[in-house]
């Protein structure tokens, strides 16, 4: 069973803001290759993501549908933020996959969970960990006319980018410009694979926000439930500031083992 799956979310109102909700959908290992490794609890492989005691390298699949591959920009700043905060003397290396469509949007977990059994190829493999992040031609069926999920995190080593849903947002009037967006949301959904924040890493000090499982309640922090997007954190994405972990957050990561 899946512990949780966190997505952010987007809300349309007088302001802009991120959450995330949990879903569970059943795990199934097929014969063959042992995955079992990669189809734990989300934030069981935190300390083994972020610290060199097991796995010295990091091998990041990404599996996109044609027309919806991440930019550049945004698969930079992705490896700038994980080599940051984690140790992998051996490096870190993002694989770049395109696929068909799947024709299943929009989505549950469970149909994600479905597309990552047929198209996921990484494991962990000797000292190298395996992660999975599968961007989606169209949007979760969660959907709300005022509430969009961007990207959701639901296994260990796996997340998800509603690729669909970027793309509207990231065309939409006074917008952010859509590679920040993009690492805004790897990021963010990294750091739940990170167990951030008290799901697989334990906090250092009291920053959980209460009314919103897995995320913190530092103002400006990258895993804060509710960004709001407007002369604060919107003038600083438009600048090409991507939202940051806060120190709170930091510490945490540090006392599982990472940077």
């Amino acid at each position: 069973m899946f512990k949780y799956k966190y997505t952010l979310l987007l809300i349309f109102i007088s302001l802009l803001s991120v959450s995330c909700s949990s879903d569970n959908a059943e795990d199934d290992v097929t014969p063959g290759i042992d995955k079992t490794a990669n189809l734990q609890g989300l934030g069981d492989s935190a300390s083994q993501l972020l610290s060199d005691a097991e796995f010295t390298s990091m091998n990041i699949e990404i599996v996109y549908v044609n027309g919806f591959a991440p930019s550049q920009a945004a698969l930079a700043n992705f490896k700038k933020f994980l080599e940051e905060r984690t140790f992998k003397p051996d490096g870190i290396k993002i694989n770049l996959r395109a696929v068909s469509s799947s024709g299943k949007a929009p989505f549950t977990i469970e149909e994600i969970v479905d597309i990552e059994e047929e198209t996921r190829t990484a494991y962990n493999a000797g000292d190298e960990i395996a992660v999975y992040i599968y961007i989606a031609d169209g949007k979760s069926e969660k959907d709300e006319e005022n509430k969009l999920t961007l990207g959701s995190a639901f296994r260990n080593t796996s997340m998800v980018l509603y690729g669909a849903t970027i793309d509207d947002f990231a065309s939409r009037p006074n917008a952010p410009v859509k590679s920040d967006i993009e690492s805004a949301v790897l990021n963010h959904e990294f750091g739940h694979l990170f167990g951030l924040v008290d799901i697989g890493t334990e906090p250092q000090s009291d920053h959980k926000d209460d009314d919103n499982e897995g995320h913190c309640n530092v103002e400006d922090c990258l895993m804060r439930a509710s960004i709001e997007f407007g002369s604060g954190i919107l003038d600083e994405i438009e600048g090409g500031r991507i939202p940051e972990l806060g120190p709170e957050c930091i510490r945490d990561l540090q006392a599982a083992g990472g940077r």
